[in-house]
Parts: C-alpha cells; sequence; structure tokens
C-alpha cells in the first residue's frame, strides 16, 4: 500500500489530467480508503475542487471530484 503522501500526490495528479474521481475509484486505483481526507488536504494545499453528489446504482450516490481548471 502507498503512503498518504503519495496517494495525496497521485490523487492531485489524476485530477489534473481533467478526470474525476469517486471513492471507489479512488480505492481501485491508488488504494485510498479515505478519499474526502486526501480531497481536504488538497484542498488545504489551495486547490479548488468541485464536489458534486453522482448516482452509482438505485438510490445510491458517492461524491465525484474535480479539479477546477484556474
Amino acid at each position: 500500500m502507498i503512503s498518504l503522501q503519495s496517494q495525496k500526490t497521485a490523487i492531485l495528479a489524476h485530477l489534473k489530467t481533467g478526470r474525476s474521481i469517486t471513492p471507489l475509484e479512488a480505492l481501485r486505483l491508488f488504494g485510498c480508503l479515505r478519499l474526502g481526507a486526501r480531497i481536504h488536504e488538497i484542498k488545504g494545499e489551495g486547490h479548488a475542487i468541485h464536489s458534486e453528489r453522482v448516482e452509482v446504482g438505485p438510490g445510491k450516490r458517492v461524491a465525484s471530484y474535480t479539479l477546477v481548471q484556474q
């Protein structure tokens, strides 16, 4: 498993490509169980992150995060 710092760096790099990320994708791609915490850290570094709720199944919603391009 990669370190929390490495997870944050990998997630930010993923977002910088213009793609979004959900908790399930973060787990699959980076072994990250706490995407919300990593997003909070990324925001704390001054990056603007947009979040929205997306439906992933009948009545099931998760957060999806994208980097606001400036």
